[in-house]
């Protein structure tokens, strides 16, 4: 039989998992997290989910988490929406219950290591992730490496102070939920059938990422930046004011050498899982 990863995506509605073979993503399933039940429950819940893929020869187990992680330890620190799941050792309790190496990580920095590895990535040694969804999440790759930080938290330009809030505040699809009480699909529709107003919260979207993009380069001047998440599939709406936004950065020839690019992995969170596990890298090689 051959050697295999399973990654899990962890999330506050529900925990999906696939398994890497021969560089192949397959039998990817999901089912619902029990957000509101005890820390015991859910943990159980996931044994159980993971138990679901024995017939396999699982190598190792790569989990994201939409929060904050002690790398190290393996130790998930917070989930803002699984109130029980705090400061709890999930690799400790995997590995005893199933005798496989686990490493955990945040969401964000799976999905750069999943497109460094996995996706358009491929090309760069230093890239930056940018998940765009309901909220906006950062992971960084640095010379063909994750760099996580402290708890996992490098790359938490969301939080970082922007006009009268964040950047997540205005370059997520709260924007679209504050200042057009709309959802970002249903906006995208609108713009594409020619509505001004919809277009102009596509052009006030771009230029908001605009900078953001700019904070980053000014930090890390990466060769890529990679969009994913469900925003990034309205590109076309944003990308003139985003380029517009991004022609005044101060320094022309970082920007000559960025690449801004988009995911074209369908199952991002779960490639990233499977990239953080260290194992032979026949395995995990496309």
């Amino acid at each position: 039989m051959e050697k295999a990863i399973l990654g899990l995506d962890i999330g506050g509605t529900g925990i999906k998992g696939g398994v890497l073979v021969k560089g192949h993503l397959e039998d990817v399933r999901s089912i619902p997290t029990p957000a509101k039940e005890s820390q015991e429950f859910i943990l159980e819940t996931i044994a159980l989910f993971i138990e679901s893929y024995m017939g396999y020869d699982i190598a190792g187990i790569g989990i994201g988490i939409p929060g904050l992680v002690d790398v190290e330890k393996g130790e998930v620190l917070g989930l803002a929406n699984i109130p029980a799941f705090q400061h709890v050792e999930l690799a400790r309790f995997l590995q005893e219950r199933f005798a496989k190496p686990v490493f955990i990580n945040n969401d964000a920095n799976c999905f750069a290591i999943g497109v460094h590895k996995f996706g358009v990535g491929k090309p760069f040694k230093n890239l930056v992730g940018i998940t765009l969804g309901t909220g906006v999440g950062a992971g960084i790759v640095i010379n063909g490496h994750l760099y996580s930080g402290v708890n996992s938290a490098a790359g938490e330009w969301c939080s970082a102070p922007y006009l009268e809030h964040n950047f997540e505040h205005y370059c997520s699809g709260k924007f679209f939920h504050h200042y057009y009480d709309s959802k970002p699909k249903v906006l995208a529709k609108r713009a594409k059938a020619g509505d001004p107003e919809a277009l102009k919260a596509f052009e006030e979207y771009g230029a908001h990422l605009g900078e953001l993009i700019k904070h980053i380069l000014f930090a890390l001047a990466p060769e890529a930046i990679v969009l994913g998440g469900s925003i990034r599939k309205t590109y076309p709406l944003f990308e003139a004011s985003l380029k517009k936004s991004l022609s005044s950065f101060a320094y022309p020839t970082v920007l000559e050498h960025v690449q801004i690019l988009l995911s074209e992995l369908d199952e991002t969170a779960i490639h990233g899982a499977v990239a953080l596990v260290d194992v032979e890298p026949e395995i995990i090689n496309t």
